[in-house]
């Protein structure tokens, strides 16, 4: 644990530089004076990108010894929509960690009565709904649709035309009030996301971090 300014480590389990990057970018509003100091890093031993169960669980003991081994942050957030490893992280450390997934949801839910995700391809949601089933909170979503784009592709400046097209659909077909963003690649598409939408849009990475600085911050 630090003894001065605290650290949140935020790690991107997939081996893209470019996804971490836009990670990077969409917390400089979490940044703020005296505020935790919010590091970012990618994992060079993951994939390309987390697309398969495959790709979520081979990532989940390197994740492991990477939180193992950092004894300078007091938080950790796992920056991949599928919380790879998010259990077998807690269970290594005392120190907080925090999956995207799970608190974009809880985010979600404190702002209005029913979500939509956006997934990077149709092969994504089978195992979001899994989760949102070990969570509960299954009926809280309106619904999920795809994009069909790689991990790298979500983070272009091309996909936001699709993810407003596959938003209005969350929002005036399936009735969802409050959309979330289900991969860490797109945040840079956020704001623009939710100007066109109308309705709140979630980053999970940002959210996740949210929580975390709370969480630092009142010593929790």
């Amino acid at each position: 644990m630090s003894s001065s300014r605290p650290r949140i480590h935020v790690i991107n389990p997939n081996s893209n530089e470019a996804v971490t990057r836009a990670v990077a970018d969409a917390l400089e509003a979490l940044r703020f004076a005296d505020g935790p100091e919010i590091v970012c890093s990618t994992l060079h031993d993951g994939p390309p990108g987390i697309e398969t169960q495959a790709d979520v669980e081979s990532v989940t003991l390197p994740l492991r010894r990477l939180v193992e081994s950092d004894n300078s942050s007091d938080a950790f957030v796992i920056a991949c929509y599928s919380d790879p490893g998010l259990h077998l992280c807690r269970e290594g450390t005392r120190r907080p960690v925090f999956g995207i997934a799970e608190c974009a949801v809880l985010t979600a839910l404190a702002r209005g009565d029913r979500f939509g995700v956006i997934a990077i391809a149709q092969k994504s949601i089978r195992r979001h709904a899994r989760y949102l089933r070990q969570m509960s909170l299954i009926d809280r979503l309106a619904g999920e649709r795809p994009l069909d784009v790689s991990v790298a592709e979500s983070a272009s400046e091309g996909t936001l035309a699709r993810m407003v097209e596959t938003g209005r659909a969350l929002v005036e077909e399936d009735g969802a009030d409050v959309v979330i963003m289900g991969c860490a690649g797109m945040a840079r598409h956020r704001r623009p996301l939710e100007d066109a939408l109308g309705v709140p849009v979630i980053d999970p990475t940002q959210a996740a971090v949210a929580i975390a600085i709370g969480t630092v911050q009142a010593g929790l």
